[in-house]
């Protein structure tokens, strides 16, 4: 065994124990679910972490927050890197095979109104959904009420206002199609 397979042994058992440790609380975690660092999670809603899911805490932590009846679905195989903060009032779901780059935000609540004299007061939700194999860019924000087709790939500082197709590559503030993506790349 060389040193490469030694670390990468300790690093797999770490990602392990983390997972079992800060996930503990979780309606349902998965098999074989890493996680390195020290996020920080307040779930008093249902936290759903699906097969073979990895998280990145270390540089800065991951913030998840779920509040009462609220649900934040995180699906197999999906890749969450670090600085990346997820808020549900209702419900957030992140499909199969996603990406998140590092420092991305994704809500389904702006959590003030835009009136002053109401701004104390908390807004509707609206559901997020990243379909399946989407891939978000660093610091990509999803704001209330957004579908991220499958397979689509949003740029790096993007903010998603509104719904991204299928297969298309999306960026700019608001986020805007720029192409579709083809089979054949």
């Amino acid at each position: 065994m060389t040193w490469r397979d030694l670390n990468q042994s300790l690093d797999n058992g770490l990602g392990l124990l983390g997972a079992h440790w800060f996930l503990r609380q979780a309606a349902y975690k998965g098999t074989n679910v890493r996680l390195w660092g020290r996020p920080s999670i307040h779930n008093y809603g249902k936290l759903i972490i699906g097969d073979r899911v990895r998280l990145v805490s270390t540089v800065v932590p991951i913030e998840l927050a779920v509040a009462g009846g609220a649900t934040i679905e995180i699906q197999e195989s999906t890749y969450i890197n670090y600085g990346c903060s997820i808020g549900a009032q209702q419900l957030v779901r992140i499909g199969p095979r996603c990406a998140l780059g590092n420092y991305c935000m994704i809500m389904d609540n702006n959590y003030h109104r835009l009136e002053p004299e109401r701004r104390n007061e908390l807004p509707e939700s609206a559901a997020v959904t990243l379909e399946a194999d989407v891939w978000l860019g660093v610091r990509v924000i999803v704001l209330p009420g957004v579908t991220i087709g499958a397979g689509s790939v949003v740029g790096a500082g993007s903010v998603v206002t509104h719904d991204i197709p299928p297969r298309t590559f999306a960026a700019g503030v608001p986020a805007r199609v720029i192409k579709p993506i083809d089979e054949e790349l």
